[in-house]
């Protein structure tokens, strides 16, 4: 820990005297559109090859959802040169980690190993870039199907409130919307997809042309960009890639909803949707989170669960996407109070910052939070929040890897103001999506219509 806040202060030092967050990097296109990335980086002998895949669950059709998920699967079960159990085995004997992750925008995959196995992330990188589709059968991706559809009973139909993210995003969004399915997909859908639907999938999205691979580390520059090259430059480019054409997404009212579940206590859920990602209004809803429930003496903490005890936790969040965002408050009950306690607790403390600003020490806090936490992911060059998936992230997102300062100053420029018009703004007791999930039959803990309420 000391050790960790030595780095802290030592690059916080750094920053104040140049007042400029600097990730030297070189950035490539391949003639088959493949985006490069590199970032030398000679402080441990190591090296994380991450690659961004822009396609997530968004970029799905309504009834074949739930392929980008299942790919982040088949993408570790063999390719063309890479027979089924090799990948991780010969990862691990090369003493690497790895790992992959799918969201509504996109798949990602990384591999952090020492720095002279970085060819062997290239080359199998690669082999499942170009020839994953040569070993696809009917039969393997089958097998993962089953995997997937396993996992989803696990994670929603048979884990306590897992339903709540399928519900609320379906009743947020309009029909055929990107952002109205789960990423994992749907039970139905996984079921009725072909072979055929998942190869066309593949050949559609994963393909040179639709991918950035960032490589941080313990690098030479131009010799990696000619391994880059050797591995990757005789992989054909797909076709143009279609773009997302969704419809418009606007809440008019607030939808009141109920799931009965195999629960012990109550939970609620409210979500408005919010600006995307780097949009304005982006950062001012991540901190009006921070600021409702970030921590034992944030307002929400406070009042439920310290003072009046009702409830016994308490988060609020914005989820930021490419399209859109969501901002979400979920409350569980103690028991022996219902969620319309929760509910009124919290409309209380929303109008009390759209009444009045916060407080300039509550929002500093906040931002030096976020400044410290951000500052910390960028000591490291790999995993899922390190350097070299930052500079894919922000390619993706922002369209240019170097966009940490901007980032890093959406949240350092904020005025308290800026957070009450924000809260004004995009938390519209009219706009907004509210689900109970109580115990079977104790529907009365619910939060109840205004038609049942009279």
């Amino acid at each position: 820990m000391k050790k960790v806040l030595v780095s802290l202060i030592l690059l916080c030092s750094v920053l104040s005297a140049q007042s400029q967050i600097k990730i030297p990097y070189t950035r490539y296109v391949l003639p088959n559109g493949l985006n490069v990335i590199l970032h030398e980086d000679h402080s441990t002998p190591t090296v994380t090859v991450n690659t961004w895949y822009h396609v997530g669950s968004g970029y799905e059709k309504p009834g074949r959802t739930g392929f980008a998920h299942l790919f982040e699967h088949l993408m570790f079960m063999g390719s063309g040169h890479v027979a089924e159990g090799q990948f991780d085995k010969l990862l691990e004997a090369a003493g690497a980690n790895n790992n992959g992750s799918t969201t509504e925008d996109r798949t990602n995959y990384y591999e952090d190993l020492p720095s002279n196995a970085l060819e062997l992330a290239l080359y199998l990188d690669s082999d499942r870039m170009g020839f994953l589709a040569d070993a696809m059968t009917p039969q393997s991706v089958d097998a993962q199907r089953a995997v997937v559809k396993n996992e989803r009973r696990q994670s929603y139909e048979n884990r306590p409130y897992g339903l709540a993210d399928e519900t609320i995003l379906k009743n947020l969004y309009p029909a055929g919307h990107p952002y109205s399915w789960p990423v994992i997909g749907s039970m139905a859908d996984l079921g009725a997809a072909t072979y055929e639907d998942v190869v066309e999938f593949f050949k559609t999205y994963y393909v040179p042309n639709n991918a950035s691979i960032s490589i941080a580390g313990d690098i030479n520059p131009k010799e990696t960009l000619k391994l880059v090259e050797k591995w990757f430059g005789g992989i054909p480019a797909g076709k143009p890639v279609p773009p997302q054409n969704p419809v418009a997404a606007r809440l008019d009212g607030e939808k009141i909803l109920l799931l009965e579940d195999r629960v012990q206590l109550p939970r609620l859920y409210i979500t408005w949707i919010t600006p995307q990602r780097f949009a304005p209004g982006d950062a001012e809803m991540d901190v009006l989170g921070n600021i409702l429930s970030g921590g034992k003496n944030s307002r929400l903490y406070q009042k439920l669960v310290y003072e009046l005890q009702i409830a016994q936790d308490v988060r609020a969040s914005q989820n930021s996407g490419k399209l859109s965002s969501q901002f979400q408050i979920v409350a569980t009950a103690r028991p022996g109070h219902n969620l319309e306690e929760l509910k009124k607790v919290i409309q209380d403390e929303i109008n009390k910052i759209k009444n009045e600003a916060p407080g300039t020490r509550e929002l500093q806090r906040v931002v030096n939070q976020y400044e410290a936490s951000f500052l910390n992911g960028l000591e490291k060059p790999g995993g899922f929040g390190g350097k070299a998936n930052q500079l894919n992230e922000y390619f993706y997102y922002a369209g240019n890897p170097d966009y940490a300062n901007e980032d890093l100053a959406r949240y350092k420029s904020l005025a308290v103001d800026d957070i009450q018009s924000a809260a004004q703004t995009y938390l519209p007791d009219n706009g907004r999506v509210v689900l109970s999930i109580v115990p079977k039959g104790k529907t009365d803990l619910a939060v109840q219509s205004k038609a049942e309420g009279k």
